[in-house]
């Protein structure tokens, strides 16, 4: 991890991400594509076969017997673990809701809005080197919580089987139907349906470069969350740390694959810093010495850098230039950096806070904006998964009013028959 120490002027072209080139995929990716949305069931029991060894042409969807099946092959700790974040997760996508007030713009005119959810929503959950069965509560609990009605899930089978916490976290999440199918032919399903998957209007969930591929080129047929990017955190310390919670943090993301980045950043003086990177350094060492995953890790790391600022505002100028997925804020002063964050996924304060309590349990979503999207994109929330629709109602007091406005600009645009249809009624 390299470290960087900057008393006076910042260059932003350090934050630099590590490119991901997906032109090597496009052209996998858009075969796919195409395959499924003409042959439909039929391209996605080939690609079961080919990709994860699955037999899929007796039923693409997972059966009832197969789920609670499941539910008997994870232990009751697992299964109490998984209930207590569906809990405060609920309680937290719960506390979203909001009730439109009514405004009256002017005598006899009123305005409103109302929340409607969206009809039918698909759920990607990976398949890769662990099951993400954390991100079904995620995507599903909300889903439920806003009133979509019609929601499937769609996850890789790996010689025919989904993992048993993903299906167990899928049916107290109240989803009823979960397809056998991953990667961009999953994607390709929920956005032009097949003969099984009723085409869905919004798509939802994190995956592996064809995933994000894949949302990206069906952008325009269907809505799509975001298109996410390697996983990050940007982690700020000073010397209230302690550099053993900080290298937990680092490696908490840096162990999610090679592709993922770790930013730290230290507020102190020259020598104090660089005194407090050293700790953080050796902790890294030993923790790396006792953990798996270091086939992950050290990559990350690899291109995963640490910067020191002696000047607070040059340190949270950092931060909003990077605009981190998560933001771990653990310094002595820690809500005077919060009041100057601007862009950021989700932030986690003070020293007993780490991004996996988020990840997990704690009731915020993990599902975030990467890849500096933060500047402009918020994670997923109740409002992802409903449409507000305005609507208004006008008095005859109400037109009479307005009318001579509406008359007027609408003739100035040469529009005459919106002028006549206030005229009209003006005129009643």
């Amino acid at each position: 991890m390299a470290y960087i120490n900057f008393p006076k002027e910042f260059d932003p072209s350090l934050l630099k991400r590590p490119e991901d080139d997906l032109n090597a995929i496009e052209e996998s990716v858009d075969k796919i594509l195409s395959n499924v949305k003409e042959r439909g069931d039929e391209a996605l029991i080939e690609y079961a076969r080919l990709f994860d060894s699955s037999d899929l042409s007796s039923g693409l969807f997972v059966t009832e017997c197969e789920i609670k099946e499941a539910e008997g092959l994870l232990s009751e700790k697992l299964k109490t673990a998984i209930k207590r974040a569906a809990k405060n997760i609920k309680a937290f996508h719960l506390s979203q809701r909001m009730t439109e007030e009514q405004v009256e713009t002017e005598n006899g005119v009123t305005c409103w809005r109302v929340s409607r959810a969206i009809e039918k929503v698909g759920l990607y959950i990976p398949g890769g080197t662990a099951p993400l069965f954390s991100t079904v509560l995620m995507l599903a609990i909300p889903a439920a919580v806003a009133g979509c009605e019609d929601i499937i899930l769609a996850t890789p089978a790996k010689n025919g089987k989904i993992s048993p916490a993903i299906l167990y976290a899928a049916s107290i999440s109240g989803v009823k139907k979960i397809l056998k199918a991953g990667g961009a032919q999953a994607i390709a399903a929920f956005a032009y349906g097949t003969e099984s998957v009723k085409k869905r209007d919004k798509i939802f969930g994190p995956g592996n470069r064809f995933v994000s591929l894949a949302k990206k080129r069906i952008q325009g047929i269907c809505a799509i969350d975001m298109v996410a990017g390697p996983s990050e955190v940007m982690v700020v310390i000073d010397k209230s740390a302690n550099p053993l919670f900080a290298a937990t943090d680092l490696l908490s993301q840096a162990e999610h694959g090679p592709d993922s980045q770790v930013v730290l950043l230290i507020q102190g003086k020259r020598e104090e810093a660089e005194e407090i990177y050293n700790s953080v350094e050796r902790e890294l060492e030993f923790c790396i010495s006792k953990l798996g995953r270091r086939e992950y890790m050290l990559p990350s790391l690899s291109h995963s850098v640490a910067f020191s600022f002696e000047d607070r505002d040059k340190l949270i100028e950092a931060i909003n230039i990077y605009a981190p997925e998560h933001l771990i804020i653990n310094t002595e002063h820690d809500e005077e950096i919060l009041e100057g964050v601007r862009n950021a996924g989700s932030i986690f304060l003070g020293p007993y806070s780490p991004e996996s309590a988020g990840d997990y349990a704690s009731g915020t979503n993990h599902t975030l904006p990467t890849s500096g999207w933060a500047v402009s994109s918020s994670g997923v929330s109740l409002d992802s998964y409903v449409k507000k629709i305005t609507v208004q109602r006008l008095s005859k007091e109400g037109i009479t009013a307005l009318g001579e406005t509406i008359m007027e600009m609408a003739k100035n645009e040469g529009l005459m028959a919106h002028s006549l249809a206030a005229e009209v009624r003006c005129n009643e």
